[in-house]
């Protein structure tokens, strides 16, 4: 399925997806109006996001509550290079979450789709086309 990528104005990027609209912008320190999240924020949130959703799922199929739970995303950077180093993602579960799932609930945020694709890095291909003129 494709993505079209546009440029609503000042350092706004949008994409269109699914039938969605993903807003992004830069900080006011970067020039933008920080009135969206940036794209990397977007980038580290879908990890922690998609940890999320096979946190809850998991929970879900046991019928354990997962009002309580949260998880913590933390992020170590090569200041010179300016790149991460190490992401860390901490499942808080409260004390009535059940001993015999700790292991497991942790076994299932390691299936995050966005962790694997970042461990087995898609190809990618960048090209232009010029557009006819009408």
């Amino acid at each position: 399925m494709d993505m079209q990528i546009s440029f609503p104005g000042g350092k706004k990027v949008d994409a269109e997806y699914k039938g969605q609209t993903i807003r992004t912008d830069q900080p006011e320190t970067s020039g933008g109006e920080g009135s969206a999240p940036a794209p990397f924020d977007l980038f580290l949130a879908s990890i922690g996001t998609c940890a999320g959703i096979y946190v809850l799922s998991f929970c879900q199929t046991r019928n354990i509550p997962t009002k309580a739970i949260k998880l913590i995303q933390r992020t170590e950077r090569d200041a010179e290079k300016k790149l991460i180093t190490k992401i860390s993602i901490e499942i808080s579960l409260p004390p009535e979450f059940p001993e015999k799932y700790k292991k497991a609930v942790v076994k299932s945020a390691e299936q995050c789709a966005v962790k694997r694709h970042i461990l087995q890095a898609p190809e990618f291909e960048i090209s232009t086309k010029t557009l006819d003129s009408d």
